[in-house]
């Protein structure tokens, strides 16, 4: 089930990155496409995909203790929401 759920918000995040970071929907990416390493997404384009992993995962990650690797590819990214994240509050 874990795997599904990933799936599906990893996929949420493949696309933002694809619409709002390279502005490329046609641009093949994975779960585990180097990103940062590969030069495809800037160091300042991770502060905002940082705030759309904790929206996609419901999560709160301190970005102080996320280091660039940790945001290589969506699969790591979705492993320090998990390795990092305290659940949001949610108003209601």
């Amino acid at each position: 089930m874990q795997d599904q759920k990933w799936s599906g918000q990893a996929q949420q995040i493949i696309a933002y990155i694809k619409q709002e970071v390279i502005c490329r929907p046609d641009a093949q990416i994975a779960e585990d496409t180097p990103l940062v390493s590969s030069g495809l997404i800037d160091s300042l384009a991770l502060v905002n995909i940082l705030l759309k992993v904790e929206d996609v995962t419901g999560t709160r990650i301190p970005a102080g203790k996320v280091r660039p690797k940790d945001m290589d590819s969506v699969q790591l990214m979705l492993a320090t929401a998990q390795r990092l994240g305290k659940p949001l509050k949610r108003a209601l």
